[in-house]
């Protein structure tokens, strides 16, 4: 197989094309009893709490070459967490930076060239208050400025937070003139964020993609394929409740699952 890669584009000064990657993800459980859910609020809020969430990102800037300028974190009562970082770029090891289409590498074979960028995570805890269903939600924003994507980062932080479901969009904004004055509103060839997802990831999720190539935009929402309820409760087992239990619980579960993935609500299922 013959290898192709594009011409190198010939900048006048710095890249200044912002690449953003947002994407929200959600855990989600079955708490029979208030006090359950709350020990459910309780244990996710320890377990991203803001130095958890600190590491994460600190991860991600290791994936992404980045540099730790600034760290702002906060816990919140009742629950919830924050963590902002600001980033900026390091010596370029490797001039064989790439945003081709494919997953990104691990920590230890990655070096960028980025400036002017943040990461910022935020965390959401709440539960439903009548029918047991317990939600955890983390917004997820990675901006740089530079020649490499934050996509780059997806993989890791799909797996951080055990994603049941997930939504990305990705944007790349402003431009970037090149030695001749021509400006470029984009440096890479990108047809869906699907395409730097892991192979095992994409195996696990069902997806859709809502793309506005015109405008840079790029849209990707995921479903966790398996569903196996012993994952989904919380605080008791399945031998704690009756077969028709069970039932109402399933359906309540998929039911919210299917509303986050489509983005609106649902007839009882």
């Amino acid at each position: 197989m013959v290898e192709r890669h594009a011409k190198k584009l010939k900048l006048h000064g710095f890249n200044n094309l912002t690449k953003t990657l947002s994407f929200n993800i959600y855990d989600i459980c079955f708490a029979k009893t208030e006090q359950h859910r709350a020990e459910y609020i309780a244990y996710i809020d320890e377990a991203y709490n803001a130095e958890r969430l600190t590491q994460i990102l600190t991860d991600v800037t290791e994936i992404i070459g980045a540099n730790i300028l600034d760290i702002s974190r906060q816990d919140y009562d009742p629950q919830g967490a924050s963590v902002t970082m600001l980033i900026s770029e390091e010596p370029v090891i490797s001039e064989n930076l790439s945003n081709d289409e494919e997953p990104g590498p691990l920590p230890s074979n990655i070096a960028a060239h980025l400036d002017k960028s943040h990461i910022t995570v935020h965390t959401y805890p709440e539960s439903h208050p009548d029918n047991g269903i317990s939600t955890f939600r983390a917004d997820i924003d990675v901006s740089t400025c530079g020649r490499i994507s934050p996509l780059r980062a997806l993989n890791y932080l799909i797996h951080s937070f055990e994603s049941d479901i997930v939504t990305a969009d990705y944007r790349v904004r402003g431009f970037t003139r090149d030695i001749r004055g021509k400006k470029h509103f984009i440096d890479h060839k990108i047809n869906s964020i699907q395409n730097y997802i892991a192979r095992d990831t994409k195996d696990r999720y069902q997806m859709i993609d809502v793309n506005v190539y015109q405008e840079n935009i790029f849209h990707t929402k995921m479903l966790l394929k398996e569903f196996n309820l012993d994952n989904y409760l919380f605080g008791l087992g399945k031998e704690d409740y009756t077969a028709k239990e069970l039932d109402m619980i399933r359906r309540r579960l998929r039911r919210e699952m299917a509303e986050i993935f489509y983005g609106r609500n649902m007839n009882k299922m």
